[in-house]
């Protein structure tokens, strides 16, 4: 998935010989991203990230089902941890439904309620005490204007793998172009995946890479209005324009070497009635193991 949708925004900057131009629209665009959260450092650290000092990072992202009169519910969690010494980022997919203390409610329940209950800062207090890492930032899109930055660039690839039908449409097996409202189908299908959660998750991932390469392309490029304004009405982010070029300028090797892990060996459950994802502590310590390593927290 490289960088997600920031990601995409440095494509353009990078892809276009008119920078200042875009280096402007992008610090505007950015203004509207930016929603700080009530702390300025994890709990689980002691010192604020420094990218001066080109220190491990981590981010959550979210992709939010938001639909009128709903909270919302966090439809897609990833954790990324990125590490410039390594040239490295890590990606982790959490299932959704998965079986998790939710933090300040002193109860268990999906993991994707987080969000609802309480919102970016409730999410991320959740993730870090179930995965035992800081998460220094976090990107939120609202999944339902992702359709508006897909169509803005006139559509999105795919290789399809299983043929099945979601939201009214038909995606039979094989490469396949997807509209806006296409592409948000294709990505929330899961009831008739075998692969259930994982198999939406690797459509998400999918989806997320394509948009990537449609992003570097001259049609994008003179676009870039269009993208810019879709990204501030539709992502928001803590952080600040200044950290997003300092990413670009010293961490941006980390995304040469891409190392996906997993939460694949749990096992559906039903308590008091409600379906859950319920994840082996064993497992979950082996994948707090591998991301406290790439954090450099020993």
């Amino acid at each position: 998935m490289k960088w997600g949708l920031v990601s995409l925004v440095f494509l353009l900057v990078t892809g276009t010989g008119c920078f200042f131009v875009v280096y402007h629209s992008l610090h505007s665009a950015s203004k509207d991203m930016h929603s700080p959260i009530d702390r300025d450092v994890s709990a689980k650290r002691d010192d604020q990230v420094s990218f001066d000092e080109k220190d491990p990072f981590s981010v959550l992202l979210l992709g939010i089902d938001e639909r009128e009169g709903d909270a919302g519910r966090s439809d897609t969690m990833i954790v990324l941890t990125v590490n410039p010494d390594k040239k490295k980022t890590t990606l982790l997919s959490i299932p959704r439904d998965t079986y998790a203390e939710i933090s300040g409610r002193g109860d268990k329940n999906k993991i994707n309620h987080a969000y609802a209950y309480g919102g970016v800062k409730m999410a991320m207090e959740t993730v870090e005490h179930m995965l035992d890492i800081p998460l220094d930032y976090y990107i939120k899109v609202n999944m339902e204007g992702f359709e508006d930055m897909i169509d803005v660039l006139g559509g999105v690839k795919v290789t399809n793998s299983l043929a099945f039908e979601s939201g009214g449409y038909r995606f039979p097996v094989g490469d396949l172009v997807l509209n806006g409202k296409q592409a948000l189908s294709y990505t929330r299908m899961r009831q008739d995946d075998p692969d259930g959660d994982f198999g939406r998750q690797e459509r998400q991932r999918e989806i997320i890479q394509s948009v990537l390469r449609q992003g570097s392309s001259l049609s994008t490029i003179l676009n870039t209005g269009d993208i810019l304004q879709s990204l501030g009405e539709n992502v928001k982010t803590n952080l600040t324009f200044n950290q997003l070029i300092d990413i670009q300028n010293d961490y941006r090797q980390a995304a040469d070497h891409i190392e996906q892990i997993s939460l694949d060996a749990g096992t559906n459950k039903y308590i008091n009635g409600i379906y859950f994802y319920v994840i082996p502590e064993e497992t979950i310590a082996a994948v707090q193991k591998v991301l406290r390593g790439e954090l450099e927290l020993y």
